[in-house]
C-alpha cells in the first residue's frame, strides 16, 4: 500500500480525534498535548511508520515555520478572547510576570544549563530564553473563555495575557545569545546596538504597527457602510487573514511578528468590543490551532522514538528538565 494513502487515512483519524479527544479528556487528568505526543510515540513503534520518520535536523526550516504558524494563530485567538481593556493597572499582574518573573526564569535556566549541562554562556542563554516563555498553545486549556463569556478571573487572565506577549518579549534575549555566539563572547558585544535595535526598536515596531493594522482591519470589518462590512460575511477565517497580514508586515518592517499579531488581535477586538463576530473569528482560530497542534505534536512524539531524537538524552539533560519543570517554573 502506498505511503500517501496511509498518510491521508492517518490525517483523517487525526482530524476526528481533534474533535473527539477534548470531550473524552475532560474527565481524565490528561491534556490533549500529552495524548498527542503519546500517540505519535506509539505510532513510531510500527516499523512502517518508523521507516518514514526522519530526524528533525533534516527539516529545520519546515519545523521552524510550522511551529511559528501554530504560535501566531494561537496568539490571534488569545488576543481576541481577552475582554479586559489594556492598561498599566488593569494588566499589573501581566507586567509583573513579563518584567520580573520571565527575566528571573531566563537567568535561572541559563545558570542551570551552564552548570549542569556544561554549556557556554551563549548556548545556555539561548536555551534559557527559549524555555522561559509560557507557551500560548499548550496553555490554552487554562486561559480565559470565549470572547464576552465572563470567565476572565485573575489567574486565567494572567496566563492568557502573559502568553500573548512573552514569546515576543523573549526574542531580545534569544538575539542576545546569537550576538554573543557571533561576537565571541561579552567582549565583542555591542550592548548599545542590542538594546536600541533588539529591545526598543523591534518591540516598538511590533506593538505599534500591529495595533495600527488591527485598528485598520477592525474599521474594515465593523465600521464600513453596511453592505461592505467584512463582518457580514460571517466567515471565521478572516482571523487567519488578519494573522498572516499582521505577522508578514511586522516581520518585513524588522519588528517582532509575535508581538505584532497579539497587538493586532487586541486592537481588532477593541474596534467593536461587544460584536458577536469576534466569537466567530476566535472559534475558527481555536479550531485551526488545535488541529495544527495535534499534527505537530503527533509528529514530535514520532520523532522522539522513531526519529531517534531521544538517543542523545543524558541523565544531566533529564535532570535539567525535571528541575526546570518542577522547581524553576513553579517558583
Amino acid at each position: 500500500m502506498e505511503t500517501y494513502v496511509l498518510v491521508v487515512a492517518g490525517f483523517g483519524v487525526l482530524v476526528l480525534l481533534t474533535a473527539w479527544l477534548p470531550m473524552v479528556l475532560r474527565a481524565l487528568p490528561l491534556s490533549l498535548p500529552i495524548c498527542c505526543v503519546g500517540i505519535g510515540a506509539a505510532l513510531s513503534a510500527i516499523p512502517a511508520v518508523a521507516a518514514i520518520t526522519p530526524h528533525p535536523s533534516l527539516h529545520l526550516k519546515l519545523i521552524e515555520h510550522a511551529t511559528e504558524a501554530v504560535v501566531v494563530i494561537s496568539l490571534m485567538g488569545a488576543g481576541l478572547k481577552i475582554d479586559r481593556l489594556i492598561g498599566w493597572k488593569r494588566w499589573a499582574v501581566t507586567w509583573r510576570l513579563l518584567g520580573i518573573a520571565m527575566p528571573l526564569t531566563i537567568l535561572a535556566l541559563t545558570a542551570l544549563a551552564s552548570t549542569l549541562l556544561g554549556l557556554g554562556l551563549a548556548a545556555a542563554l539561548l536555551l534559557g530564553s527559549s524555555l522561559a516563555p509560557t507557551d500560548p498553545v499548550l496553555a490554552s486549556d487554562v486561559q480565559v473563555g470565549h470572547p464576552a463569556e465572563d470567565h476572565e478571573d485573575e489567574p486565567r487572565f494572567a496566563l492568557t495575557s502573559e502568553a500573548g506577549l512573552n514569546d515576543g518579549l523573549a526574542f531580545p534575549f534569544v538575539n542576545l545569545a546569537i550576538a554573543l555566539a557571533a561576537g565571541g563572547g561579552l567582549a565583542g558585544l555591542s550592548w548599545s546596538h542590542w538594546f536600541a535595535v533588539d529591545v526598543l526598536w523591534k518591540i516598538a515596531v511590533g506593538a505599534v504597527l500591529g495595533a495600527i493594522i488591527g485598528r485598520a482591519l477592525g474599521w474594515l470589518t465593523f465600521h464600513l457602510p453596511n453592505l461592505s462590512k467584512l463582518s457580514r460575511t460571517g466567515d471565521g477565517f478572516v482571523a487567519l487573514g488578519v494573522t498572516c497580514l499582521a505577522y508578514g508586515i511586522v516581520e518585513a518592517a524588522d519588528g517582532y511578528g509575535f508581538i505584532g499579531v497579539f497587538a493586532a488581535a487586541l486592537a481588532l477586538r477593541s474596534s467593536s468590543r461587544g460584536h458577536g463576530y469576534h466569537r466567530k473569528m476566535h472559534d475558527y482560530a481555536e479550531e485551526l490551532e488545535r488541529l495544527l497542534m495535534m499534527v505537530l505534536l503527533v509528529g514530535f512524539g514520532a520523532v522522539l522514538v522513531g526519529g531517534g531524537l531521544l538517543e542523545a538524552l543524558t541523565w544531566q539533560a533529564a535532570l535539567f528538565a525535571l528541575i526546570a519543570l518542577l522547581v524553576v517554573r513553579p517558583l
